[in-house]
């Protein structure tokens, strides 16, 4: 068959192949097809004639349901032939291309099976997607991405739980839409993202598979970041549709808010993050697999061979991706292949980025075997053992595969960061993502051997490396391979290394030292150092000294050192020395030192100065500082002062503003006041002032007034409003009218309402209409109505009844329902019972119950079956179970056993929780001054 185009495309040929076939096995003439899929006759007669073009995949899709073939592979087929047709992308500009010229596994979805093809494409076939509750969510934003509305979202699950797959199904709508896709890949993904998010032009679906491998560059993953924010805020540009994927722990890492005064690595990956990411769970539910089991039975060969070994705990997509074949390998691999697993699974844990050195691997396997087996080893085990894990299981995936880092492709910069380090000499090899996921469940409470820490400190160069080796050796208490880490790291450009270094000297008393170190770190890209020093010598007294490292900071780049020079020309009582570094500060984004000099001047009684200053934040953006100087002025008992700046807040377009002094004025008595500026900040919009009013007039009996402040505050929005006024009605005894206010909040998408509805079912009695509405609202996700039904029942005496809505809770993913369950029935004294529910939530991954619980039993006098639950917990890897037990055993004299715990606790690497146990931190330092050695045994005193 040709395209039109004179030449040849197989994948059309099989394309209106299939599609012949499928209908003469349904029987159906070209009339009868159109009429159930829904398509008008003469685009039916031109998908399956020789002669005719590519179909849309709209089209093929809907005949492929008519005629029930499988949508998956004629879709794949339908791209292939579009990519052989050769037609021109309706947009020629930009990076990416159309997304129907993308084959999946190009774009990282994992292979399945044993990765048959399709006939005559040379496509490799997936399984039929079956949609999950996270799919609903992103349809949702690819819906206003059509619709022109730029949006990003992030799908977080663990490593092969089908979060790039659902990612690839859900842009298919736009793939007919002509929007074209870009995969920030060369020469390395965050540079990439960073060149090339300038040129991306409207309609294009920005693919950020493995986000961290963007988000988290060391070097320039915050300006990814903020180049995503600039194009997602760029209306010229969109719409765009950024779509992403991470594993939880990285996007806990790169979300966790920065201890008070401390660095804060990821500030605006955190500020992008927020709101836009989506749970991908790591099991399919009941539905879900009720679903799968739907395909299978229509033909699914895929689906039906993976159904077959993942019913009982539901892990399909990892099934699918090869996972069982890759832990078989490593359970059943010979001792020196198992060895260089391990390795690389330590290596991963701790830190080392994603390319494992040959020379690092090989020295470190040496500890991970037994003395039989070390015994045992021939001149080429190495070779055979690499090459044994070489062998691929389905697809392409292998245990430990070897790869090729790319070569830098820029001129060399001063710092040392990964973009610009050199490649890694000699072969450099990847270990399998499940395998890496497994090793950080399996092995997260073992210190590596000797051997590994040897090895890491002889041929790794990386500075990142060597920094997070040496904080996994400190957290573990390897005392002594942490200082020689730290120093080969200080040695390799490692700038965390070298400030910790010029800190310890610092503290030494070797300033000199410690300055030559800090400026050192500086020359490396981090002036975080100097101003550590700044700190200190002002502290000590020493302000000359220290404004004159401060100044240093601020010529390396920092912000930060601009506002502590301010603040040390504000002491000094040079205002205009102050003024110019802060507005210096705020040149550079640093909007809070105008802020804080206001502060300053407030607290100072310079009340004209402070004006000036907080207006100047404010037009550079930060009507905060308005407002916080309107709460110092209230504080001060000058509310008509306070009034004025928060009024020149809202008009700035902080209504809260408003909001907020008039809590001040309730506080303060003043209800009167405070209901005016209410009502004034209800004026300028803000839903939550409207509610507090809908309440004010519904108190005062004005029922219809609230009722119109309440539908007006949900017309912006906030559902809860009419929730809330329910609420009130029901309490006053008023229920068909709170039932009535509770529908309408329903319709307008309030699950919350479906539950007090439901609330109010069980009470008369329905309980089959109050679990019908609980269904209603967890399939809407809001699985909290299920647990509090399943509360209610419990609280009413139906265990039986509790259990089943419990047990429907957590398929939707609430393991705190079994939780609440437990607790309930301790108290209830049904021991028992509550056991069997902790138990079950273990099976879920939650240890956290059987401590609780054990605290309840140690508050009611039980402490012997409080420790029977702690060791429990402790059994099953929680760390703070371990903590625990450590302290009980201290409390009861029962030293040996302390320390034998207290170790075990290093070995986790979770000295740093230790800290805050009253005598453990102690018994730890005392007993081993000088570190553990990676055995366990006592480090002996050392230089």
């Amino acid at each position: 068959m040709y395209d039109g185009s004179g030449r040849r495309s197989p994948a059309r040929d099989e394309l209106c192949r299939r599609l012949a076939e499928g209908r003469a096995r349904a029987g159906l003439d070209l009339t009868q097809l159109a009429h159930q899929s829904n398509l008008r006759r003469t685009t039916v007669s031109k998908a399956l004639s020789s002669s005719g073009g590519v179909p849309s995949a709209d089209t093929v899709a809907a005949l492929a349901r008519a005629l029930r073939l499988s949508v998956g592979e004629l879709l794949q087929l339908q791209r292939k032939a579009a990519e052989e047709s050769g037609a021109p992308s309706a947009h020629a500009s930009g990076p990416g291309r159309s997304i129907g010229q993308w084959e999946p596994h190009e774009l990282e979805v994992h292979p399945a099976g044993l990765g048959k093809t399709v006939s005559g494409g040379g496509v490799r076939t997936l399984p039929g997607y079956v949609p999950r509750r996270h799919d609903q969510a992103l349809a949702a934003a690819v819906r206003d991405a059509s619709g022109g509305r730029s949006k990003i979202v992030f799908l977080v699950g663990s490593s092969s739980t089908g979060k790039t797959r659902a990612c690839w199904e859900a842009v298919q709508p736009l793939a007919v839409k002509g929007w074209r896709l870009w995969h920030p890949f060369d020469p390395t993904r965050a540079q990439a993202a960073l060149e090339e998010l300038q040129q991306v032009r409207p309609r294009t679906v920005v693919w950020l598979n493995e986000a961290q491998h963007y988000l988290g560059d060391p070097a320039v993953g915050e300006l990814v970041a903020a180049a995503v924010h600039r194009l997602l805020s760029d209306e010229q540009r969109g719409p765009v549709l950024v779509l992403g994927t991470l594993w939880p722990e990285y996007a806990h890492q790169y979300t966790a808010l920065p201890t008070p005064g401390g660095h804060d690595p990821h500030s605006r990956a955190r500020e992008l993050l927020a709101g836009h990411t989506l749970t991908v769970p790591d099991t399919f539910d009941t539905s879900a697999l009720t679903a799968a089991a739907a395909l299978a039975e229509n033909g699914d060969g895929l689906l039906a061979d993976a159904l077959t070994r993942t019913r009982d705990h539901g892990r399909v997509a990892q099934d699918l991706a090869g996972a069982p074949e890759l832990l078989r390998r490593y359970e059943q691999s010979t001792p020196p292949a198992r060895a260089l697993l391990e390795a690389a699974m330590d290596a991963r844990r701790l830190g080392v980025r994603l390319h494992l050195r040959h020379a690092f691997l090989t020295d470190a396997a040496a500890g991970y075997l037994s003395e039989h087996d070390y015994d045992q080893l021939t001149d080429h085990w190495a070779e055979a053992a690499y090459a044994e894990l070489a062998q691929p299981v389905h697809g392409k995936q292998a245990p430990l595969r070897r790869t090729t880092p790319r070569p830098p492709q820029h001129p060399p910069t001063p710092t040392t960061s990964a973009n610009n380090a050199a490649p890694p000499a000699g072969p450099v090899f990847r270990l399998a993502d499940y395998l890496e996921q497994h090793g950080r469940t399996t092995r997260r409470h073992l210190c590596p051997p000797a051997s590994f820490w040897h090895a890491a400190h002889t041929h790794l160069t990386h500075p990142d490396d060597l920094h997070k080796l040496t904080e996994a050796a400190e957290d573990r208490h390897r005392l002594q391979w942490a200082h020689h880490l730290r120093h080969r790291a200080a040695d390799h450009g490692s700038t965390q290394a070298l400030h910790t270094l010029a800190v310890m000297q610092e503290e030494a008393g070797d300033r000199e030292g410690a300055e030559a170190l800090a400026r050192q770190a500086a020359d490396h890209g981090s002036p975080r150092a100097l101003l550590r020093l700044a700190g200190m010598r002002e502290r000590a007294g020493d302000r000359e000294e220290a404004e004159a490292l401060a100044r240093q900071a601020a010529d390396h780049g920092s912000p930060r050192a601009l506002l502590r020079l301010a603040g040390m020309r504000e002491r000094a009582g040079d205002r205009e020395g102050a003024e110019a570094f802060a507005r210096q500060a705020a040149d550079h984004g640093d909007i809070d030192a105008l802020r804080r000099l206001a502060e300053m001047r407030e607290e100072a009684g310079d009340r004209e100065g402070a004006e000036a200053f907080a207006r100047q934040a404010a037009d550079c953006g930060s009507t905060h500082a308005l407002y916080s100087l309107a709460e110092m002025r209230e504080r001060a008992g000058d509310r008509e002062g306070a009034e004025v700046l928060v009024r020149e807040a809202a008009d700035c377009g902080s209504t809260h503003a408003l909001y907020s002094l008039a809590e001040m004025r309730e506080q303060a008595g003043d209800r009167e006041g405070a209901e005016a500026l209410v009502r004034e900040a209800a004026d300028h919009g803000d839903t939550d002032a409207l509610l507090i009013v809908a309440v004010m007039q519904e108190e005062a009996g004005d029922r219809e007034g609230a009722e119109a402040l309440a539908r007006q505050a949900t017309s912006h929005g906030f559902t809860a409003a009419l929730t809330y006024l329910a609420g009130m009605r029901e309490q006053s005894g008023a229920r068909r009218d709170a039932e009535a206010l509770y529908w309408e909040a329903a319709d307008c998408g309030s699950t919350h309402a479906l539950y007090h509805l439901a609330r109010m079912r069980e009470e008369t009695g329905d309980r089959d209409g109050a679990e019908a509405l609980v269904r209603q609202a967890a399939q809407h996700g809001d699985t909290d109505a299920l647990r509090r039904l399943a509360e209610m029942r419990e609280r009413a005496g139906d265990g039986e009844g509790a259990d089943v809505l419990a047990r429907e809770a957590v398929g939707h993913g609430d393991t705190d329902v079994l939780l609440r369950l437990a607790r309930m029935r301790e108290e209830a004294g049904d021991r028992e019972g509550a056991d069997v529910l902790a138990r079950e939530a273990v099976g879920h991954g939650d240890t956290d119950v059987l401590l609780r619980l054990a605290r309840m039993r140690e508050e009611a006098g039980d402490r012997e079956g409080a420790e029977v639950l702690v060791r429990q917990a402790a059994h099953h890897g929680s760390t703070d179970a371990i903590r625990r037990l450590a302290e009980m055993r201290e409390e009861a004299g029962d030293r040996e056993g302390a320390e034998a715990l207290v170790r075990q606790a290093a070995d986790h690497g979770d000295t740093d929780a230790l800290f805050f146990m009253p005598g453990t931190w102690q018994l730890l330092t005392r007993l081993w001054p000088h570190g553990l050695d990676p055995d366990g045994t006592p480090t002996p005193p050392w230089q």
